[in-house]
């Protein structure tokens, strides 16, 4: 059994996961009510939040899993991308559990993690396929052959999809996390009122910081009796606008590689509009959207293990390759 370990932004999480990709427990402590007064995440804030709940949370996972430390075989923990103090929270919970127990330490890629929530059970989905992964920090187009890995086709140029929708939400005077808030308020909202525009770049790339600006504008042209009327209007349209980036480039890259599979994951998978469009695509299940360590043992299972005590030097790193 692998004890997994996520810390990289505002979520504390432990879960248990067996080698054959069965969730014993998967326990996550949101803090998105503690810094939605900033309108986003402060990192000193997320490391020292970390602190206070990674063994509170580590416990709750193995009584939730009826299981102790002498059940574990492994303790795997994301080493990066993500906030590097928050980050370094998680690794160092994880190299000292490991190393109490003189167990093996699994070093995580966050990114292989999200692809990785696909692997678990039930409803396990095979390789090859088209991931389409969209985050707060990522908007990635991944070719995953198998489950040790994948080759990137598509990224972002600027601001990722889960940011734009973050952005997206300030503008708007919506509460964190935006994409949430968005989402709920453009139920309410005509996505065809206003003519956001959808950057078109080359290859399988995204860019979204064009739209970020066109709303800008369109906050600005309308007075604030107006613009309160028509809230729900620009969050429909806005959404409409960002799902169709990530729907039209997902297709366009799937048709061009031949794929016969495309899956979401990401925090931004959540999302209803982005679920509904590509409803044919392998969704990853709404609680492992955002992120968890569930999916971070999930990965473990096909990432090499360090040896005990060779990774008490392990540090963390910040962004990806």
């Amino acid at each position: 059994m692998i004890l997994g370990l996520e810390t990289s932004c505002d979520e504390t999480a432990a879960a248990l996961v067996t080698a054959d990709g069965e969730v014993r427990a998967n326990v996550v402590a949101s803090q998105a009510e503690l810094h939605a007064r900033y309108g986003g995440v402060v990192p000193e804030v997320a490391s020292r939040r970390h602190l206070e709940l990674v063994a509170p949370v580590v416990e709750r996972a193995l009584a939730d899993a009826g299981a102790g430390l002498a059940d574990v075989d492994a303790v795997a923990v994301t080493r990066g991308p993500g906030l590097i103090g928050a980050l370094l929270v998680g690794l160092s919970a994880a190299k000292t559990l490991a190393w109490s127990r003189r167990l093996p330490l699994v070093p995580v890629d966050h990114l292989h993690g999200h692809v990785a929530s696909l692997f678990l059970e039930p409803g396990s989905v095979e390789p090859p396929f088209l991931c389409l992964l969209a985050t707060g920090g990522h908007t990635l187009l991944l070719d995953v052959q198998d489950r040790a890995g994948y080759r990137v086709v598509g990224t972002t140029l600027d601001d990722a999809a889960g940011e734009a929708f973050d952005k997206g939400a300030r503008l708007l005077g919506l509460g964190y996390p935006g994409g949430a808030a968005i989402d709920r308020l453009a139920r309410a909202g005509d996505p065809e009122a206003f003519s956001l525009p959808v950057a078109r770049v080359p290859g399988f790339d995204f860019s979204f910081s064009g739209l970020k600006t066109a709303l800008v504008y369109a906050v600005r042209a309308l007075e604030a009796g107006e613009l309160e009327r028509r809230r729900a209007d620009l969050a429909a349209s806005y959404q409409r606008a960002i799902v169709r980036a990530l729907v039209g480039r997902t297709r366009a890259a799937a048709e061009a590689l031949g794929a016969q599979k495309v899956a979401v994951v990401g925090g931004v998978a959540s999302n209803s509009e982005l679920r509904e469009s590509l409803a044919d695509a392998e969704l990853a299940p709404l609680a492992l959207c955002t992120d968890n360590a569930a999916m971070i043992a999930s990965a473990a299972r096909f990432a090499t293990a360090i040896p005990f005590p060779d990774y008490l030097a392990l540090d963390a790193y910040a962004s990806a390759a």
